[in-house]
């Protein structure tokens, strides 16, 4: 009985959701081992604990244990592991198990995804109580691997944070690189992950993201399977996957249900989008004013004729415009929801018109800023897509001062900065991130 109990806790811990407890009364014993989180505390209490204290004798404890329906006897050690972690509490009387149902999927308080959605997959995101997380985590994610520790961040805040990883898959070196930089964070207060991924990054001024948030729990569970640890704060719907690569990003859950040429052709589209984004607005600016004759005679004429009223240079030109559409985005985030999208998108229209009836702006332009701006919204992860429309500014500059030239030697430049950067010493471009 003891090797056997001891074979269920090395198998499921350490973790700070595994509950380990012994009920005595006058004259009879026994204990209970359980995840806290995938079970029922109500339960627990009103259908195990209280009627123990009511038996005579462990036999007729153990005969009213079995006489509910879902309860039964393991076949194995391995079987009471597995049903363990799905919900079942295992009783040990003597030396007998006896496994009694007592899972607790809390579905009432998850609301649908808003920010990562998705056509097939599963609609539910995370919430705002971080043990309905882990619930959905670890419903979703039944392995006695699972981990689940507890810290508190914050000094006056005393926010609850939990990191979560497989014990198997994990590299363990940066799972305690994690660790040790958790610990350092001396804050008075803690609201969001994304607040908590700034003090957790060691480059105070990048641009780019190191660490995915995300509000899917079908993301994090994948990610957990690839060995990355998982980190969730209490107030707050999104959790903070780490480490990543520059690809994870534009890493879509639609890629993993829909058919395989399907799945390529949409992340195809997705760099095809991040290369628009980034290089047609420096490129209109370097042709334009610097090297009209990588045109065509009739397509240069064309660009030439739509600017001839245009006032003003052309990087001119592009930062007003493209400025303007980043109010226009700004507007749209701030306005009520029930009139945002309105406003925005007949501002936009009318802000268009006007300005290409009134000369400021060719036609052209309207239509360069316009695949800029939907280019934007195809990534993925929202830090990213920030991100990418910040570094579009740089390459312009760069394009109004060496044309062509500028834009190759930017793109190069940006290229070598993301070599540098980490993510918990995971190379930033690295393919993949996924360890067996």
């Amino acid at each position: 009985m003891n090797r056997n109990k001891q074979w269920l806790l090395d198998k499921l811990g350490p973790s700070d959701d595994l509950e380990h407890r012994t009920m005595r009364s006058a004259e009879l014993e026994a204990e209970i081992l359980f995840i806290s989180n995938v079970c029922d505390n109500n339960i627990i209490r009103d259908e195990i604990i209280s009627p123990f204290f009511h038996m005579k004798s462990l036999h007729e404890y153990e005969n009213y244990l079995l006489s509910f329906p879902r309860s039964g006897k393991p076949a194995s050690n391995v079987d009471a592991l597995s049903k363990i972690t799905a919900g079942y509490v295992a009783v040990m009387i003597e030396d007998r198990f006896v496994l009694f149902h007592a899972a607790q999927i809390k579905a009432a308080a998850l609301s649908d995804a808003q920010v990562e959605a998705t056509i097939q997959g599963p609609q539910t995101s995370f919430s705002e109580h971080i043990d309905t997380n882990i619930n959905l985590i670890r419903v979703r994610y039944q392995t006695n691997s699972l981990r689940v520790e507890s810290r508190e961040i914050g000094r006056l805040s005393k926010t609850r944070l939990c990191l979560l990883y497989d014990d198997l898959q994990v590299d363990h070196e940066v799972l305690e690189r994690i660790k040790q930089t958790i610990d350092e964070i001396k804050v008075d207060t803690l609201q969001s992950v994304n607040e908590l991924h700034l003090f957790l990054t060691k480059q105070k001024f990048t641009i780019f993201p190191i660490f995915v948030s995300t509000e899917r729990p079908d993301r994090t569970i994948v990610n957990l399977s690839q060995g990355k640890v998982i980190l969730l704060l209490e107030g707050t719907p999104f959790v903070l996957i780490m480490p990543v690569v520059f690809f994870d990003f534009y890493s879509s859950m639609d890629d993993n249900y829909q058919m395989s040429l399907v799945s390529y052709f949409l992340v195809y589209l997705r760099y095809l989008a991040l290369f628009l984004s980034l290089v047609l607005p420096a490129s209109y600016v370097a042709l334009t004013a610097y090297n009209p004759e990588i045109f065509r005679v009739q397509l240069a004429l064309s660009i030439a004729g739509s600017r001839a009223s245009v006032p003003y240079p052309a990087y001119v030109e592009v930062l007003l415009m493209l400025i303007l559409m980043e109010l226009l985005l700004e507007a749209s985030i701030r306005l009520p929801k029930s009139v945002g999208s309105t406003a925005t998108t007949v501002g936009g229209l009318i802000l268009g018109q006007a300005a290409t009836s009134a000369g400021l702006i060719s036609n052209i332009m309207i239509i360069i800023v316009s695949t800029v701006a939907i280019s934007n919204f195809v990534v993925p992860i929202n830090s990213m897509s920030f991100a990418m429309r910040i570094m579009k500014y740089p390459l312009i500059l760069m394009a109004s001062v060496l044309g062509i030239t500028g834009v190759v030697l930017g793109l190069i430049s940006m290229i070598a900065y993301m070599t540098h950067l980490r993510s918990f010493g995971v190379p930033y471009l690295r393919l993949y991130f996924y360890r067996k």
